[in-house]
């Protein structure tokens, strides 16, 4: 451990590709060892445009921020945030509503490490250790109940996390605990991998990944990521692929949005 940075959490292994730091890597991170690079550059040889996929996932997850904030939300719950980067909710949310409270919620211990650094000396934005198979303990966390006021209208943030849980650990039902507990005029902005458009790239990238770390995932139809929005009502343009959900401009969109792993929307809970 003595030549690993200051941040890194003793006992953490980085011999092993990891969820959040092959992400890190694509996004142009930092935080990152050996292991997440080769992983993430053995998955690039097989769909190049990887890391432009990654980029197109959190210049959403800005523009989705930014559409919450604009109607009023001042709290936001993001669970399975990841290694914070550039752009991060707390970043835009704050820069487009200042006052605004984030709570970061993730289960890997790199993220969550890099994070409290992050965020030392912001009274506003924190970050608990949770797993989200687990959503009423997340809810009921003294941390996040300090921060978040679920009697007002909140902005649940689950991106690109949800394609970690099995169908057999129902990740409909865990979703479903966490929108009732939202109030009326709540958000959520979901992001999740599908392999509906290019399924020839995407399926062989994700079994290589699969092979190379502990947390699997798992590729889901539009019809099955849709159902994820029961009991919200979808915002123009309904789930769609990343680049297609209100774009800055016309040049954003590609020839081809299929192309894209991750297919997002923003829905409201009605009041």
């Amino acid at each position: 451990m003595a030549d690993l940075p200051d941040w890194v959490p003793p006992g953490t292994d980085t011999q092993r590709a990891n969820v959040a730091r092959v992400y890190d890597y694509w996004l142009g991170g930092s935080h990152n060892f050996l292991a997440d690079q080769d992983l993430a550059r053995a998955i690039t040889a097989v769909e190049p445009n990887v890391r432009i996929f990654a980029q197109a996932n959190r210049a959403f997850l800005g523009r989705a921020v930014r559409h919450v904030a604009a109607a009023g939300i001042r709290q936001f719950l993001d669970i399975g945030s990841g290694i914070p980067t550039a752009g991060n909710v707390h970043e835009v949310a704050q820069q487009s509503a200042p006052g605004s409270r984030v709570m970061y919620a993730d289960i890997d211990p790199v993220a969550i490490a890099h994070s409290k650094a992050i965020l030392a000396g912001n009274p506003d934005a924190a970050i608990v250790h949770a797993d989200l198979r687990e959503p009423e303990k997340i809810l009921a966390d003294g941390d996040v109940q300090r921060l978040i006021d679920f009697s007002q209208p909140v902005a649940l943030l689950l991106m690109v996390v949800l394609h970690f849980l099995t169908d057999a650990e129902d990740p409909w039902r865990v979703v479903a605990t966490l929108r009732d507990s939202l109030a009326p005029g709540s958000y959520l902005i979901l992001g999740h991998g599908t392999d509906d458009g290019s399924p020839a790239k995407v399926r062989p990238a994700s079994e290589m990944y699969n092979r190379s770390v502990a947390t699997q995932v798992k590729l889901r139809s539009h019809a099955e990521i849709l159902r994820f929005f029961d009991g919200f009502e979808l915002a123009d343009p309904g789930l769609v692929y990343v680049p297609l959900w209100r774009p800055d401009s016309p040049a954003d969109v590609p020839e081809d949005p299929a192309r894209f792993w991750c297919q997002a929307g923003v829905g409201r809970k009605p009041r």
